[in-house]
């Protein structure tokens, strides 16, 4: 029985050549024995894992992507808020994990303002996986920081830092309008898992 694994390590025509020779003797298709190449992942948060950019993008496909990681990484990292409206419409619609929606950007700004409030340094670190089809587009996010600064708990008291650092996977559908802006989008991330590494649960 051949080694795929100990195959890949090897050059790239011999590793493709085995490959070929082994899915003959398997009775499995080229394809599905290059499927064997791929190494599955840890904890992204954790390790920084991730897949590079998709391939084989249509135009569109592609800047909603690029659009999305502007987002990230420069506008939401650095508080940019006068840059939203460059990748939500005025009247997005957006979802939270624990149900609750909220419509229009200027909403949906101060709603992402009160996450720095407890956490000043909070900053998405990486895409680890993005997909995109037409107007869709899910991507996963790593978001880091420290929670720091006092909470606000919502009956006009507050949560007192304790100084631990957070490391949190989440996901994100948006759904594009023909202007290129999101006009919906869905966010899901462990809420307990959040609030059990800061030290609130």
């Amino acid at each position: 029985m051949v080694n795929r694994r100990s195959v890949l390590r090897g050059s790239g025509a011999a590793a493709v050549g085995m490959l070929g020779i082994t899915a003959v003797e398997s009775g499995v298709t080229p394809a599905s024995a290059a499927a064997d190449v791929y190494q599955v992942m840890g904890n992204p948060a954790e390790t920084g894992e991730g897949l590079p950019f998709p391939r084989h993008l249509t135009r569109e496909e592609y800047e909603h992507l690029k659009t999305f990681d502007e987002a990230d990484f420069v506008v939401f990292s650095n508080q940019q808020w006068d840059r939203f409206g460059e990748s939500h419409a005025p009247d997005v619609r957006v979802h939270w994990p624990d149900g609750h929606y909220t419509d229009g950007l200027d909403q949906h700004v101060e709603d992402l303002k009160w996450l720095f409030v407890w956490a000043p340094d909070l900053k998405v670190t990486s895409h680890p996986i993005r997909v995109a089809k037409g107007e869709l587009v899910a991507v996963h996010g790593v978001f880091k920081g420290t929670f720091s600064k006092p909470m606000p708990d919502g009956k006009g008291g507050f949560n007192q830092p304790t100084g631990k650092k957070f490391a949190m996977n989440m996901i994100t559908v948006g759904i594009f309008n023909r202007q290129g802006t999101m006009a919906e989008e869905f966010f899901f991330y462990d809420n307990l898992a959040l609030y059990q590494q800061i030290g609130l649960a």
